[in-house]
């Protein structure tokens, strides 16, 4: 018996190198099966892609797309850029503009829209224009989308409103900054138009007050109801983009509801709602992928990826 011992397994503690040798094989099986759930998620969403009619429809002029800006179009806020803007220019002092970059940092950390922060930099940048004339916020918000934000658009989100573009739809932005940064945005990307919060302004000078409330949460849903009226467009028909949980009131109000770069509680609704996802920040391809079909990875592949797939599908 002595002779087949060497088939009998011995009871031996596991030494430092073979504890090393097991946790590296589980994280390697790890890795391997969450790239083959990754290759079977791109592979379920690229036939579900087939399957589906063409999206934008071309020529469809009852069909329109709202897209939300901050961290959907862009990347980051666009009234921190802003604020980063005029305090080159002198609008303010070093401790406001400490207080910009660190809500600035917390957004860009966090992916997500805080009221409070948001709140804050809301009445900072009220103080900070009034006694300003519009037509001097208007014409440093040119050169504040040179200076700041014009590197910061998402390529693949981009791609989206400029196949709604094409279709011969029209795109706004819908957000909470200042409705003159939006319009600039808007202008330089070559869309439509924006819906932006509105600052009072008497006699074409900032008063330091807004006019309502700031265009957020459900005053978006409101904002583009009232413009689909005023335009005669089917909501049914048309598309709607965001990043955060917080517009779920403006995407609920569209036929193609799409979560852009989603925060956790989007996500998770987006799911449940069976809503496409698409998120440039990681390069990892959704489960659920929208228009166009074939995104590469990565921001720029992404835009790149976009544009050739929705211009194969209009041929």
């Amino acid at each position: 018996m002595a002779a087949l011992g060497w088939l009998t397994p011995r009871r031996r503690s596991a030494t430092a190198r073979s504890v090393l040798a097991g946790e590296a094989s589980a994280e390697a099986a790890r890795k391997s099966s969450q790239e083959v759930t990754e290759a079977q998620e791109t592979a379920q969403a690229l036939a579900t892609a087939v399957r589906e009619p063409e999206f934008p429809v071309l020529g469809d002029d009852k069909a329109a797309a709202f897209f939300d800006l901050d961290n959907t179009v862009m990347q980051g806020a666009a009234l921190f850029h802003f604020g980063r803007g005029l305090y080159k220019r002198k609008f303010f002092e070093t401790r406001d503009l400490a207080r910009f970059a660190w809500q600035q940092a917390w957004f860009r950390l966090a992916g997500v829209e805080d009221p409070e922060h948001m709140q804050e930099a809301r009445d900072s940048a009220l103080s900070i224009v009034k006694g300003h004339r519009v037509a001097e916020l208007e014409t440093i918000g040119e050169e504040i989308y040179d200076e700041y934000m014009a590197d910061r658009i998402w390529p693949g989100t981009r791609a989206l409103a400029q196949a709604h573009l094409d279709a011969g739809q029209k795109v706004w932005l819908v957000t909470a900054a200042p409705v003159e940064i939006a319009q600039v945005i808007a202008r330089r990307l070559g869309l439509t138009g924006a819906l932006g919060t509105v600052a009072e302004s008497v006699g074409g000078v900032y008063t330091g007050k807004l006019v309502g409330e700031p265009l957020h949460g459900p005053a978006k849903a409101e904002a583009v109801r009232a413009l689909a009226s005023a335009e005669g467009l089917d909501l049914s028909r048309c598309a709607a983009y965001s990043d955060s949980h917080n517009d779920i009131p403006m995407l609920s109000l569209v036929g193609h509801p799409y979560a852009i770069n989603p925060d956790a509680k989007l996500r998770k609704h987006a799911r449940e709602k069976d809503w496409r996802l698409r998120d440039y920040r990681t390069g990892r391809k959704a489960a659920k992928v929208g228009i166009p079909a074939a995104a590469g990875v990565g921001a720029v592949a992404g835009g790149t990826a976009a544009a050739i797939a929705l211009s194969r599908r209009r041929r």
